[in-house]
């Protein structure tokens, strides 16, 4: 039976787009055939740079880069290369142009510890040819809406804007970029100054509608993804769930979240599960749209494309994912251990944020750096309203090549005025890796499925 309930029907969306003032892409079919040809399939530069220090995009690695191991771990296809330098604080300036403010602002807090390791350069991520087939058949067909607050006319599955004209579409970009269904087990961590935490057990489920095959995507027009969190440890939070359905245009329909209480053994809704509202069990460390980077609706912000750059940014981090490595070897004071860090020279997309007048957000300013290759947020600083540099995040990429799917194996977020962090995303001391063989059902994704979930 194919779920027939709408969360916008046809009719209403067609209202909306007359009623919205819809931003139209407008892309020539000339710009559409650089993809696959000067761009990458899914709008990356192709070709090198000019000093040699950014290979030639070649298609990323093959699935069979490395060995598949048990329990959904593969071998780092880059185990036992060596750093071509370390940047440190004693010689960061050299680096400067190639750094983030928030790099620069991680050496000068940390002196004697925050490194940045440097690696030649990989190029690894690479797509199903069914994606880069979608995007060369959508490319300049989906539509922004109320100046660039959701978006229509989107193809589940690809990415939005392949070939960006404005900061608010590589947003869009990384919100929309092709993902698969999945569950994981992993290790959030809050450190203190001193270098002591405790860690927080989760549990996650995340479904597609058009990967799922008892939900009609197409009567969901406005659905992004379906997404459920269970903390197991520790024992004074086991059992609270969250369950997320995200929409792409929140204005229209604003998230819909609902949270089971362990403790109250009742389920209630959770529009604080949005914007700055505070993250799962993180001791005030993150907000809530921190999540994978940025996770949020972007009406609270005006963006400005900045432009692209080559910046020294976490990648292939494979390292992160060494079954057996121990989470107290990676945690440390301050920030994570850099023996277990990897970065790579590659060109991002700046995009920056400002709180638009009459709206609110802790974060008066982001700025977001965006892998071209997979359209990934990467590293990303946060201003406070006194426009005081106050958290760094890292997304620390690495290519899931069996999957032919990125993603982060660590997310990093660094409080310079506090001196902690949190970590999050860490698996290599859980019985099994992220499986992207998961296969849910609508039911799992509902609010009636909650107190099941969350029984102790």
């Amino acid at each position: 039976m194919r779920i027939q309930k709408t969360l916008l029907g046809a009719g209403g969306l067609a209202l909306s787009l007359l009623a919205s003032g819809v931003m139209a892409q407008s892309l020539t079919q000339a710009q559409i055939d650089q993809l696959g040809n000067s761009l990458t399939p899914i709008g990356a530069e192709k070709a090198g740079n000019a000093a040699g220090t950014i290979p030639e995009w070649t298609g990323g690695l093959p699935t069979d880069a490395g060995k598949a191991l048990a329990d959904n771990f593969y071998e780092d296809p880059f185990k036992g290369q060596q750093p071509e330098m370390v940047i440190t604080a004693q010689n960061y300036q050299q680096h400067k142009e190639n750094l983030t403010p928030g790099q620069v602002a991680m050496f000068e807090r940390y002196p004697e510890t925050f490194k940045m390791p440097v690696y030649k350069t990989e190029r690894t991520v690479g797509y199903p040819q069914s994606v880069y087939d979608q995007v060369k058949k959508t490319a300049g067909q989906a539509q922004l809406i109320n100046g660039g607050d959701g978006i229509s006319n989107f193809s589940h599955g690809t990415f939005a804007f392949p070939i960006p004209q404005s900061g608010v579409e590589v947003i869009w970009n990384h919100s929309t970029r092709y993902r698969l269904n999945a569950t994981r087990k992993y290790m959030q961590a809050m450190p203190q100054t001193n270098g002591s935490f405790t860690l927080i057990k989760l549990e996650e489920e995340v479904g597609y509608p058009n990967l799922m095959d008892d939900v009609d995507a197409s009567t969901m027009p406005n659905t992004l993804l379906f997404f459920k969190q269970r903390v197991n440890a520790p024992a004074r939070l086991a059992g609270n769930v969250l369950l997320v359905h995200d929409t792409l245009d929140q204005l229209k329909e604003p998230r819909m979240a609902w949270v089971y209480n362990a403790g109250q053994r009742r389920v209630r809704r959770a529009p604080q599960v949005a914007y700055d509202g505070p993250g799962t069990a993180s001791d005030g460390m993150r907000t809530s749209d921190n999540f994978a980077m940025y996770n949020g609706a972007p009406d609270r912000y005006n963006w400005k494309l900045i432009g692209k750059k080559e910046i020294y940014v976490p990648y292939n981090a494979g390292k992160l994912s060494d079954r057996g490595l121990k989470y107290a070897d990676v945690l440390q004071a301050g920030h994570v251990n850099p023996e277990y860090t990897r970065f790579e020279l590659h060109r991002v997309w700046e995009v920056q944020g400002n709180v638009k007048e009459g709206q609110r957000h802790i974060y008066a300013q982001r700025n977001f750096f965006v892998d071209e290759d997979s359209w990934m947020i990467n590293l990303a600083d946060h201003y406070d309203g006194r426009g005081t540099l106050w958290r760094v995040g890292e997304g620390h990429i690495a290519f899931n090549y069996a999957n032919k799917i990125p993603g982060y194996n660590l997310e990093t977020l660094y409080d310079l005025l506090a001196g902690r962090y949190i970590a999050l995303g860490m698996y290599t001391e859980e019985s099994s890796a992220p499986n992207f063989d998961y296969k849910p059902n609508y039911n799992q994704f509902t609010p009636a499925a909650l107190r099941s979930s969350g029984i102790r």
